[in-house]
């Protein structure tokens, strides 16, 4: 069988093509076939890699009587998250207002002109403890669509009313606020689990862009605690089965407080973040852990979600051969088969590995007990990870996406930064010219590819990520190109997504499809917001080029925002390090190169959160001092004299 999702590119939608439902992807058509037909619209939305979407597809859309059921009284529609995130943010706010929660797979009802009158996330078969059955759930609302209409439409106008409730009121900003790194701090030192490392209990999530804020303020404010809770968490992370102790790279979340048992996904976005994350605190702290762990992150993303034309794929599943986390697991047996009898019971003993298990009779790799985390065992690690590998295999989502390879681009930039590395550079250049060559017509970006490029135009996400890596691209290179493209890019931005009658910037922009309603995303969550974003490149513009325009509306969407973060400053860590560098500006240094010179040498001893420029040449502002490579340092409005060594006591200037 297949249905209207079989000429579809993105990996998730294809899963569903062969499915008895009768699914169509987003589209007017869906929408005109609901109202000639008289039925109300069954929404669900997910992503590729994630296994409830899996589960609820193996037990109602792959069941030929569910599917009955569905195509007898409804219209259907399939849509992949990743690929159209305006979506997902419109009716993943329904859901929440109906049930207190979201999370995928999300399921929505609506009318054929895209009012929600019913939401719920995953839903099993026949009805359990604490949980309705999806079976039921679609007969009664077919019958009520039949018999008690009215009911169902005023539940979705006042949906609709509620979604755009206060969206156009516009208060009064009252400005910057710049006590909310503090409370920020605060409320994070509060939920800073002792025992275990992590903020919270389980799930706990990486959040990279939280420890990232960490590791600034720690920097800015002389603040140890702040440092010492990410030195904890990256460790105990580091440690844990959330970290593939074989292939390296974090897991989505773990599901316990301890970081042992992961859910065992690894999306591009999280390692991305937690390489960004690990290069600030350690040039925050100079603890090699960090910079060990952002080299490890990066060789797992280099390897296994590279493409041929060098951007990023988006993630591996967690499932294997219909098991989560099958691909993952050990018998003690076979790793002594696989190593021999010696070096198995030694790398078992390292590992955490016993014959009982301590994952559902298996065992997951893992350091927690306290060994050396810079062991010895790499040979045996990596016989064990080629072994894994012709043991069974994970399903990738192979689609590109424009943000997440953006945000990758900027990490790797900034490993470079950090390490030196020419390697980390070249990638973040290939995976930049892959974006710009695939991905962009003019100045305006698509979302997605998949052996050709998505007809989705981009999202401010699109845009305010794409803008940062060009922005780290400049600062390690001085390559003028860079900097005029995230100059375009966030006048584009402007052009498309920017509230014209107040503050901060849309989700879909003016060349988008308009929606029942247009949000604005402010907070932080799994990925930082694309308000964020656009802030922390508002204020690098306005530091690199000190121009009028850019100091303006750097100010103005750091106003809007701290209105936004007031609620729950916890919320908006990528704002807060925005704010902070805004409030403490880091030094200027131009290096001019001395024949010869290269800046892999010198692009190490530059603290990260400076505002680099390098020079191949001399210039008549910028002359080269005793013909080696030249220094020109300022910070707190003072200016050090030229020099041929980047002088330590410049670090003294580092935040006025």
């Amino acid at each position: 069988m297949s249905n209207h999702l079989t000429d579809e590119s993105s990996p998730y939608l294809l899963q569903h093509a062969d499915n008895p439902v009768d699914w169509y992807p987003w589209c007017e058509e869906a929408f005109e076939q609901a109202r000639e037909e008289d039925k109300p619209v069954f929404l669900s939305i997910g992503y590729s890699t994630c296994h409830w979407c899996h589960v609820m597809a193996k037990e109602s859309f792959e069941n030929p009587e569910i599917a009955a059921i569905l195509n007898k009284h409804f219209i259907c529609i399939k849509v992949d998250r990743e690929e159209r995130p305006d979506i997902d943010s419109v009716y993943m706010e329904v859901c929440q207002s109906f049930t207190g929660r979201g999370g995928w797979p999300l399921s929505v009802f609506m009318t054929a002109d895209k009012k929600p009158f019913f939401a719920g996330t995953y839903f099993p078969v026949q009805a359990r403890p604490g949980m309705r059955g999806f079976q039921e759930i679609l007969l009664k609302i077919a019958q009520r669509w039949k018999t008690n209409r009215i009911t169902l439409s005023g539940a979705a106008e006042k949906v609709y009313l509620e979604l755009n409730l206060n969206r156009e009121d516009r208060a009064e900003s009252a400005g910057i606020d710049r006590t909310l790194p503090g409370q920020a701090f605060q409320i994070l030192e509060r939920s800073f689990d002792e025992r275990y490392g992590g903020f919270g209990s389980a799930p706990k999530f990486p959040l990279g862009h939280n420890l990232w804020f960490l590791a600034l303020y720690s920097q800015v404010y002389q603040d140890g605690m702040a440092m010492d809770m990410v030195c904890r968490t990256v460790e105990a992370m580091r440690r844990g089965g959330i970290f593939d102790q074989l292939g390296y790279g974090f897991s989505r979340y773990s599901t316990d407080n301890s970081y042992l048992i992961p859910h065992f996904e690894k999306m591009l976005y999280d390692n991305a973040l937690m390489i960004l994350a690990c290069t600030a605190a350690y040039q925050a702290s100079g603890d090699k852990l960090f910079l060990d762990t952002a080299k490890k992150t990066a060789k797992y993303i280099l390897r296994d979600l590279k493409s041929g034309e060098g951007g990023f794929y988006s993630a591996q599943d967690a499932d294997s051969e219909g098991e989560e986390g099958k691909y993952y697991l050990w018998e003690y047996q076979e790793i002594c088969s696989v190593l021999g009898e010696e070096k198995g019971k030694a790398f078992c003993a390292y590992f955490d590995v016993t014959a009982q298990g301590n994952f559902e009779g298996k065992n997951i790799l893992n350091l927690l007990k306290g060994n050396d985390i810079f062991h010895e065992m790499q040979e045996e690690a990596e016989s064990l990870r080629r072994y894994r590998g012709a043991r069974g295999s994970l399903a990738l989502d192979d689609k590109i996406l424009t943000s997440w390879n953006a945000l990758a681009v900027w990490a790797f930039a900034m490993l470079y930064r950090c390490s030196g590395e020419k390697e980390y550079l070249a990638a973040a250049k290939k995976a930049n010219c892959f974006l710009e060559e695939k991905m962009m017509e003019d100045d305006s970006l698509y979302v997605s590819y998949r052996k050709k490029r998505g007809k989705t135009k981009g999202f401010l996400e699109d845009y305010a990520y794409f803008a940062a890596a060009q922005l780290a691209l400049y600062e390690v290179t001085g390559n003028e190109e860079y900097l005029e493209c995230a100059e375009e890019i966030c006048g584009e931005a402007e052009r498309q997504f920017a509230d014209p009658d107040g503050d901060g910037y849309f989700l879909y922009g003016t060349e988008n499809e308009e929606l029942i309603a247009r949000p604005k995303e402010t907070y932080d969550g799994a990925l930082p917001s694309g308000n964020s974003v656009m802030a922390y490149c508002l204020v690098r513009l306005s530091q690199i080029t000190d121009r009028e325009k850019y100091h303006q509306k750097a100010g103005a969407q750091l106003a809007f925002l701290s209105e936004k973060a007031a609620i729950y400053p916890a919320g908006h860590s990528m704002f807060l390090i925005a704010l902070i560098l805004s409030c403490h500006p880091g030094l200027k240094v131009t290096v001019v190169l001395a024949e010869g010179d290269s800046a892999d040498r010198v692009i190490t001893r530059i603290p990260l959160n400076a505002q680099v420029r390098m020079l191949g040449e001399e210039t008549a502002e910028y002359p080269i001092l005793n013909g080696k490579t030249t220094y020109y340092v300022c910070g707190e409005n003072t200016c050090l004299p030229p020099t041929n060594q980047f002088p330590d006591k410049s670090r003294d200037y580092l935040f006025s």
